[in-house]
């Protein structure tokens, strides 16, 4: 019963499917600026052949034009690219940093020209706001998991690059370093100006909602339960539980990563009596950040989603390369992030036998440890695991905390619901068992990142009292029981772990929340004073609860009713009880 596609229904009036329909809307509007502003990767050409010509306008500009050409826009950003083929440092440049001013300056009179001859404009592209005010400001948007998707194709660039058909690894480096930062930045600048909204995920399929409709939308959204859109991703060591659990990618060689929870990347889709309209879930982060994450963690993240889960599957799979995250004072000076990738295992599947690698063997050397690592990547000689790296067998709901500097892999035949910040690109592959990646490459190994952030002291013995199945009862009724279950007390996230027959009473503890249901086929979410219609998950379905929803209910719905139910909840710990846990 998972829901691989979910909707959200908001009541808001308007907008148009197809581009005939839009072109309509377009025209009745009779503006004689039209600026079509795009988020990068959206494609243009489709824009300008189904949309733009057949609106006939005298003058068609496309944004790029007055940006300095890929060549000079890479040489500008390459320190912050770096060579490495996976990691860069954040940048913070503005889109503005890449004008040319001649170039633009000569496409603002040929501007100015047109409007003294009457003359219909339509400039369209990233960084089309710039050249001149809009009569009609339409964004036309894309979430970064549908970039990646395009390039992965081979058929699209970055922007200003000229790149199609470069490594996958590279480019979404250049996206997730670079351009989507300014990016949002950006859209931030002009999203109080724009008149329309277009969702161009779909080929051929655009949507467009009216701007008030849209932030409408966005503030119902923020108000109540909602699903991210998940996306399936197959791997190496990818397994079989996705697929035939949630009876998705069937046609793909296996799936190793289900992200049913990662705002920054996933999409949200908004459904109303008219239109279906897919949008990135960020927007809701940007436009709606107190409502969503709450006072305190908006005061503490600013507009970024700190929580994250995921799914990793190695059902009839292998093992995750043995990695560790890097120490927060190590991400912030090396690659200017502001918070680290601390997680933690929740297991919701295991086979017999099923294991975890987690921190190292009890007198374990550092530098013994890091040149048995180096001789087998040199070498291609198989690393002795067992003779350094602590492995402790598993079962289902388990739950293991992993703050960062801790190294640790899922084993084989494991399903693992990953609980985590956000940051999530900075795993540091140390060992990945002799193997190259799906395309044919050798996977990245970055054992000069991962050494100097390896806590060695993090040995069987401190794995075992600090971080494995660290539940506390808090809380216990008749019929339900509240644990808490990590993450780590070093760490900013709380999980806890309810398991219930019967109706429970939920505290959002001034945070976002995300949950999943671990246990059970069906359960439903209610309103204490009907500010929400229910709302439905079944098994395995990650769900957010905004923060000023305040208070909610779960309990057992449908074939569950006379089941025992099991959710996972993750918020973001008030930072005077973080200090208190860890002093």
């Amino acid at each position: 019963m998972y829901d691989a596609f979910p909707e959200t229904r908001v009541n808001v009036a308007g907008g148009v499917a197809g581009y005939q329909a839009i072109q309509d809307q377009i025209r009745s509007n009779k503006s004689r600026v039209i600026v079509l502003e795009c988020y990068p990767t959206v494609d243009e050409k489709e824009l300008l052949e189904q949309l733009i010509t057949p609106l006939e306008p005298e003058v068609i500009i496309q944004a790029s034009e007055q940006f300095y050409p890929p060549k000079q826009v890479t040489t500008m950003v390459e320190d912050y690219l770096t060579d490495d083929r996976v990691f860069g440092v954040i940048s913070h440049h503005q889109l503005q940093d890449f004008i040319d001013k001649e170039r633009q300056q000569t496409l603002q009179e040929k501007i100015i020209t047109a409007l003294k001859s009457h003359q219909t404009i339509v400039i369209y592209g990233v960084g089309a706001s710039l050249l001149h005010t809009a009569d009609l400001l339409i964004y036309a948007d894309l979430s970064r998991w549908e970039i990646q998707k395009r390039y992965q194709s081979g058929d699209y660039s970055n922007w200003q690059a000229n790149n199609a058909g470069e490594d996958p690894l590279r480019m979404t480096k250049r996206g997730y370093f670079f351009e989507w930062r300014m990016a949002d930045r950006f859209k931030q600048q002009w999203f109080a100006s724009v008149d329309y909204f277009l969702d161009t995920h779909q080929p051929n399929q655009p949507v467009m909602l009216e701007a008030s409709a849209y932030f409408e939308a966005l503030k119902q959204v923020a108000a109540r339960p909602f699903r991210l859109v998940p996306f399936f991703e197959p791997g190496i060591w990818g397994g079989e539980w996705l697929q035939e659990t949630f009876q998705v990618g069937q046609d793909r060689p296996n799936l190793a990563w289900c992200f049913d929870g990662v705002p920054e990347e996933n999409s949200i889709v908004l459904r109303t009596d008219k239109i279906r309209m897919e949008i990135p879930a960020n927007n809701l982060v940007f436009f709606q950040p107190i409502a969503l994450l709450g006072e305190s963690v908006y005061y503490r993240f600013g507009k970024e989603f700190p929580i994250r889960f995921n799914y990793l599957d190695t059902v009839d799979g292998g093992n995750l390369s043995l990695q560790v995250h890097p120490l927060l004072a190590y991400i912030q000076e090396t690659f200017d992030m502001s918070y680290t990738q601390d997680e933690s295992y929740y297991i919701m599947e295991a086979k017999e036998g099923a294991s975890v690698y987690l921190g190292v063997q009890n007198g374990t050397d550092k530098q013994d440890l890091v040149e048995a690592l180096q001789y087998s990547f040199a070498s291609g000689d198989r690393f002795p695991d067992e003779r350094y790296i602590y492995q402790r067998s598993v079962k289902k709901h388990d739950h293991y905390s992993i703050p960062a500097g801790t190294i640790h892999s899922a084993g084989a035949d494991t399903v693992v619901l990953e609980i985590s910040a956000t940051p999530n690109r900075f795993t540091f592959k140390l060992w990945d068992w002799e193997r190259v990646g799906l395309d044919g490459l050798p996977r990245p190994v970055h054992i000069n990142h991962g050494e100097p952030n390896l806590v060695i002291s993090r040995d069987q013995d401190w794995v075992e009292r600090e971080l494995c199945n660290p539940f506390e009862v808090i809380a216990e009724h008749s019929h339900w029981r509240e644990e808490r279950t990590g993450l780590h007390q070093t760490e900013f996230i709380e999980t806890r772990r309810h398991t219930f027959t019967g109706k429970v009473l939920h505290q959002t503890h001034g945070s976002v929340n995300m949950l999943n249901l671990v246990e059970g086929e069906e359960a439903v979410i209610e309103s204490l004073d009907n500010s929400f219609e229910p709302f439905i998950v079944h098994y395995g379905e990650t769900f957010i609860i905004p923060a000023c929803v305040k208070q909610y209910t779960i309990q057992p719905s449908g074939k569950s009713m006379d089941e025992q139910l099991m959710t996972i909840k993750a918020f973001v710990r008030d930072g005077a009880e973080q200090y208190h846990l860890t002093s």
